[in-house]
């Protein structure tokens, strides 16, 4: 089963799971996204979600981490079943900076409207459903993580805890995600914590900060005659940080 858990330093999470798990989310991310071009609107978007299979396929290659995960086959259970085996499986780990694990899932839900009707699909596919298994192992740490009070106001306002309405992610400036992301970085692991909800809600919707940035984007991309893909913001991610 897909294990996500926050990082020593709040930086972000680690995600674990066995070989199968990681294959299976591999290959459904890689689906719901679609070829290259399928989607121009959404191709900046696509980016970071096969950023992500990126960091799986090297998990699954053995280049990030693992962990021996208890598999409830224990010894006082064995005692009583005719077979002998390991209590341990071993999972397979890969970390993600918060913003980037949230703006990720939150985007999928778009990919996944988009993938059911060019699919001609339903919601019990199986591509979909490892989607939402994700998603909802993305969710389960987020509860596990904040405060009771917290949580209850985030699933008021986060569209993918809520009836989601389909186009949040459209022709989106990812370059916004990036600026979360290297603030985020830089500040304290007990601001990371206080941080988590405030960063969900400014990815889950497009408030006044995030429209101020997209203008500035496409103000640059005019100005200086090249796509708003190649702006850039005048900040760097940090060299050496800790998870």
């Amino acid at each position: 089963m897909l294990q996500i858990n926050n990082t020593p330093h709040y930086a972000g999470v680690t995600v674990a799971g066995d070989y199968q798990d990681l294959d299976e989310l591999y290959e459904a991310l890689h689906l719901i996204v679609g070829e290259e071009g399928e989607l121009p609107a959404y191709d900046s978007v696509r980016i970071r979600v096969l950023g992500v299979c990126y960091d799986i396929r090297h998990a699954m290659m053995g280049g990030r981490g693992a962990t021996a995960v208890p598999n409830g086959f224990d010894k006082e259970r064995a005692r009583y079943m005719p077979i002998i085996g390991p209590d341990t499986n071993i999972y397979l780990t890969f970390e993600v900076m918060w913003p980037e694990l949230l703006f990720v899932s939150f985007s999928l839900n778009d990919f996944i409207e988009l993938y059911e009707k060019r699919s001609n699909t339903h919601p019990w596919d199986p591509t979909i459903i490892a989607v939402r298994k994700f998603q909802g192992a993305v969710a389960r740490c987020l509860q596990e993580t904040l405060s009771e009070s917290k949580y209850g106001h985030l699933k008021k306002y986060i569209r993918p805890y809520m009836n989601y309405t389909y186009g949040l992610y459209h022709n989106y400036a990812t370059q916004y995600v990036d600026h979360l992301n290297i603030k985020f970085l830089k500040m304290k692991p007990e601001r990371r914590l206080a941080n988590i909800s405030i960063m969900a809600k400014r990815l889950g919707e497009l408030d006044h900060l995030y429209i101020n940035a997209r203008v500035g984007i496409m103000d640059a991309a005019r100005d200086l005659n090249v796509p708003e893909s190649e702006i850039r913001f005048n900040e760097e991610y940090p060299e050496d940080f800790e998870w």
